[in-house]
């Protein structure tokens, strides 16, 4: 037990505030996994068609149009953030746990629970990246939007992350 395993022990006071799926008490058969997989496909799909509530307009250029099929976004809809919180929070406990900061004993039950709340701090960094959308001005100047609808947009982007850690969870 050295330094480092002590860090992944900050995460445990926000374990009881992030969300997360239960495992199943029992064995789940295919054609049950097959149904949930097709649920959450078809609403991964649906938000990729709905829009932002307040959007006016996402013509222009799109900075991160070659990167939204990797990371299963759309402009202008609730899916706007995709995978990237997700995938980012992954890449950030991977490279320190390569990087012996926090060490993961995968066979205790208690360094699972800890290492996987501390993916889902990926909330963090989805308030970040949403916070870095609209004050960058990917759908339109503050002025021109209100702060009303910027924090609108920032609620928004955040809870379609969460939904994505949600289903990220279940599948």
């Amino acid at each position: 037990m050295g330094g480092g395993f002590k860090m992944l022990h900050l995460v445990r006071p926000f374990l009881s505030f992030l969300p997360e799926v239960q495992t199943a008490n029992m064995k789940v058969m295919f054609g049950e996994k097959a149904i949930y997989t097709a649920i959450c496909l078809f609403i991964f799909l649906v938000c990729s068609q709905l829009p932002l509530y307040g959007i006016h307009s996402t013509t222009g250029a799109d900075p991160f149009y070659w990167m939204r099929a990797i990371l299963m976004s759309s402009r202008g809809t609730v899916m706007e953030l995709g995978m990237t919180p997700i995938i980012t929070s992954g890449m950030v406990i991977q490279l320190l746990q390569v990087s012996k900061l926090i060490k993961v004993d995968n066979n205790v039950r208690e360094d699972r629970k800890l290492l996987s709340g501390a993916q889902k701090l990926s909330i963090l960094i989805a308030i970040g990246s949403a916070a870095a959308y609209v004050l960058c001005g990917m759908y339109g100047s503050i002025n021109h939007l209100g702060v009303g609808n910027a924090i609108l947009f920032i609620f928004q982007l955040l809870f379609s992350s969460i939904n994505m850690m949600c289903l990220d969870e279940l599948l």
